[in-house]
């Protein structure tokens, strides 16, 4: 199970940090994935982080500005998001991956709006 928590209005140019709670599973074993939705588009991934060795993607539109992390100790992982501009407005989910098994958490709203 995921819990995304973190989102809410905030003026441009300001920061938030997102919260991934996950329980069930063992987080260190799963690739977790931040991803975005605006209503009538696709859902895109904003990044993501490998479990074994740390390693972190990034969309090209947040590079910089975005840094993905994780807390195995507790079943946690975070999305800092700094110099927000009004375009990152979406719900934010996050996701768990490992072979066949793929979950994903309720979205929280991230509005940037001054």
């Amino acid at each position: 199970q995921l819990q995304a928590s973190g989102g809410g209005l905030v003026q441009p140019g300001g920061s938030l940090r997102l919260s991934c709670a996950t329980s069930g599973f063992t987080l260190d074993e799963y690739h977790i994935g931040w991803f975005r939705q605006v209503p009538g588009k696709e859902r895109e991934g904003v990044s993501c982080i490998n479990p074994s060795d740390g390693y972190t993607t990034y969309a090209n539109s947040v590079q910089g500005r975005f840094t993905i992390s994780r807390d195995n100790a507790k079943n946690t992982v975070y999305l800092q998001i700094n110099n927000l501009k009004p375009e990152d407005t979406a719900v934010y989910y996050c996701n768990a991956v490992s072979g066949f098994r793929n979950y994903w958490g309720q979205g929280t709203l991230v509005t940037v709006s001054s």
